[in-house]
């Protein structure tokens, strides 16, 4: 009778350990010498059981980072009041968000288009990641124009929702006016930000919200990572 091998059994057992919580989502497991110790194998052994939990979506190993527990994918409703902390909360995430860039400089042409500004106007952008349990799950870009909404930079500095930003500048609603899905490859850029392996499917929206007047707000792109979110169509 063929034997069973050692690494699906490691497989199992690692699989079975975050099942139960041993180890949580955004954890690393230990490291693949402890594994080995921990099992009585080799380190290609633990390899190739880790290689195959990556695959199925479990863990997501980076050179010099360790082996980290993912969580399952997440649905993120698109729809006219899209708002990402309510939406993370509503799944039972816990949503967090990092600027990495602030700036104000001349719109480009699609975006001066999009926002319905003079050729040039200045605009404030604003890049960063989102997070959901601490797991990196997409990365954004949002344009806002800066002479519509004097002092959005300032209240994006302070606080990390978009939503609470606006409502400072005196936008107290917001809607979304359309929103494009489309399907991209991850770079190695945005590969290392997000955790994923480079050429990992990404799920990219292009937006334009708009106060309760109509008037262009926000022109907004976001990748999400294809393996961790499930965008699903909201009602109106």
């Amino acid at each position: 009778m063929p034997r069973t091998p050692l690494w699906t059994t490691i497989e199992a057992t690692l699989t079975g350990d975050i099942a139960e919580g041993r180890y949580r989502p955004g954890e690393k497991l230990p490291s693949e010498a402890a594994l080995a110790a921990r099992f009585g194998v080799n380190r290609h052994t633990v390899r190739r059981a880790l290689g195959a939990m990556a695959a199925a979506g479990l863990v997501h190993a980076r050179r010099g980072a360790g082996v980290t527990v993912l969580q399952g994918p997440t649905d993120y409703p698109i729809g006219r009041r899209v708002r990402f902390h309510r939406n993370l909360q509503a799944a039972g995430r816990l949503p967090a968000r990092e600027v990495d860039a602030l700036e104000t400089r001349a719109a480009a042409a699609g975006e001066a288009a999009a926002l319905e500004l003079a050729p040039g106007a200045p605009v404030v952008v604003c890049e960063g990641r989102s997070l959901a349990d601490g797991q990196p799950i997409a990365l954004f870009r949002s344009v806002f124009p800066a002479g519509r909404l004097p002092g959005i930079g300032e209240a994006l500095r302070e606080v990390s929702s978009v939503t609470r930003a606006l409502a400072a500048c005196g936008v107290a609603d917001y809607t979304r006016r359309s929103t494009r899905i489309d399907a991209r490859l991850a770079d190695a850029t945005q590969a290392a930000r997000l955790m994923v392996d480079e050429g990992a499917a990404l799920l990219r929206t292009v937006s334009v919200s708009v106060d309760a007047g109509g008037v262009p707000v926000e022109y907004g792109r976001t990748w999400f990572a294809g393996e961790r979110v499930t965008l699903t169509l909201a009602d109106p």
